[in-house]
Parts: structure tokens; sequence; C-alpha cells
């Protein structure tokens, strides 16, 4: 790092702090003693999506929380669930160690995390993701999903959170004034 006074090679660092894209870093300049502030930010490489056209295109966390939200619209889900599925999705991500990815992985990550978290959300994405081409096959998707044991423990666990929330709700509610009678 070089003083941007002197033009001294040699500084020390007095201060370090988190930034939000990285580390911000007090230094002074040994030879002229004055200090100066450098920002340090690390530089990963893009991760790329294979689309199934051939095009290249940067993955967007942005994109995939739109389209899972698109998705999951007005279904009765923990607050976060769709944000805390973006971040487990782009890290299993970047855990594949490669700066292509199929759009055909990210699409399945999208598809067996949904299947778990809730089913219409699942087809709403299949549907699109799959594109599928006449009513039997989109007919098929849904009655693999009507297994017993799936759809007991999941419909289950939906009404169960919608129960819990409840309670809750009725203590939060307002006071109702007497009616006059």
């Amino acid at each position: 790092m070089h003083c941007p006074f002197c033009g001294n090679s040699e500084s020390r660092v007095i201060d370090s702090r988190e930034a939000p894209d990285g580390v911000r870093r007090r230094r002074e300049c040994i030879r002229c003693e004055l200090r100066f502030t450098t920002y340090e930010k690390v530089h990963s490489m893009p991760l790329m999506i294979a689309k199934r056209d051939g095009r290249r295109e940067a993955f967007s966390a942005d994109k995939l929380e739109r389209s899972l939200r698109t998705a999951c619209a007005k279904r009765p889900l923990e607050v976060g669930a769709i944000s805390k599925m973006v971040v487990d999705i782009e890290n299993e991500l970047h855990k594949l160690s490669k700066a292509e990815v199929d759009a055909r992985v990210l699409g399945e990550m999208c598809i067996e995390r949904l299947k778990i978290l809730d089913r219409v959300a699942y087809i709403r994405f299949a549907s699109v993701y799959r594109d599928f081409q006449d009513v039997d096959s989109f007919t098929k998707e849904v009655e693999a999903l009507a297994d017993p044991e799936v759809e007991g423990s999941r419909s289950k666990s939906q009404l169960r959170l919608i129960e819990d929330d409840v309670p809750r709700l009725a203590q939060r509610g307002r006071r109702r004034r007497a009616r006059p009678g």
C-alpha cells in the first residue's frame, strides 16, 4: 500500500473495522507519519448460470427470491422462509466450487426445497420450471404429491402453523366497546 501523500510503500495499520462490503483500515505512513484510510474487498468469481438455450447469465439472488416469492404468493409460510431458502441455495451453489452452474441444477434445488416447504408453491414453481406440455403431465405431478405419507404430514404441519398463530392474534386484538343496549 503506497502512501497517497509521499508515495512510500510502508505503512502500519492503526485500526481495522468491518465495512458493509469489506474491511476499512486506518493506516499511518512510516515515512511522513500522515494517516489515510484504505478499504479492502474480497472479489469472488461471479457465479454464472448456463441457461437451457445456451446463454450465460450471472447468478442473481434477487431474481431467485422474486421467482420463489411469486410461487409462494398467499401461502401460509413463516416469515423469512423464502429468504432463508435463497441463502441456502446460494451457499450450496458456492459449495459446488464451479464458476458455472447449469440452470437445471438451480431449478432442482428450488424444486426440492419447495416440495418440503409448501406443496402448492411447489406445483406453481414446477408448472413454470418444468413447462408442462399437456394436462396429463401436470396431473401426474399432482398425483405424485398425493402420497398419503407426504400429504398427511405436510398439511398437518401447515395447519399447526396457522393454529399456533390464532391465540396470539386473539391476544393482540383490539378491545371492543360494549354496545349500548
